[in-house]
């Protein structure tokens, strides 16, 4: 059975490849090359993959980064498609689809909504959900750096709290749209913020994400 992750992996690559490697994405200012190699290397190079989190890894990260990024783009769209080695973590069914769905799914919206003539997509009920409890259990990790209380709220009415604190803004939309806002994404994302005007600023010039 196809999961949420190999879906999203397979349509990253896609539209990387339709954007070409010079085009421009949402993520960081990189160019569609440098996010298909950054893909890469969390997947392949777990030992400079950890300079995400760490800055003592960070030279090293830096240093494949450089390497994979001088690599012809259509073997990194390659890499990005046949997945990650059979020895890697990544590799296990549960830790793909639990580690990548959402990570796919945001680059995936960095590469379409970085293009002129992009056009929102329409996320099957599931996917959706299967967003939203991800979202859940992200939330006040995503969130921890918000200077205002965050409400995260779809349009039926589920909320999660992605930060305490006063004044609170609500964010309102659709999960995809939400798991967005939540990675760093807000002036992309389709939402509408209720709250203190001075707190709706703050919010959106926040750094959120993990």
């Amino acid at each position: 059975m196809s999961t949420h992750a190999k879906r999203e992996r397979l349509l990253l690559a896609d539209l990387l490849e339709a954007a070409g490697p010079e085009a421009p994405t949402l993520c960081s200012g990189w160019s569609c090359r440098e996010l298909a190699a950054h893909v890469v290397v969390r997947e392949r190079r777990p030992d400079a993959a950890g300079g995400l989190l760490l800055n003592v890894l960070k030279a090293r990260l830096d240093k494949a980064m450089d390497e994979y990024t001088a690599k012809p783009y259509e073997e990194l769209l390659q890499l990005i498609r046949t997945g990650p080695p059979k020895l890697s973590v990544y590799a296990l069914k549960p830790i793909d689809e639990a580690a990548n769905a959402v990570e796919f799914f945001v680059h995936s919206e960095d590469v379409r909504r970085a293009q002129p003539d992009w056009s929102p997509r329409e996320l099957d009920p599931v996917f959706a959900d299967s967003l939203w409890t991800r979202l859940e259990r992200l939330a006040r990790l995503t969130g921890r750096r918000s200077p205002v209380g965050l409400v995260l709220r779809r349009p039926d009415g589920r909320t999660a709290v992605a930060h305490k604190g006063v004044p609170v803004v609500t964010v309102t939309g659709e999960p995809g749209e939400l798991t967005l806002f939540c990675f760093g994404r807000q002036d992309s994302a389709a939402v509408t913020l209720d709250g203190d005007k001075e707190a709706v600023a703050l919010l959106t010039t926040a750094q959120l994400g993990i």
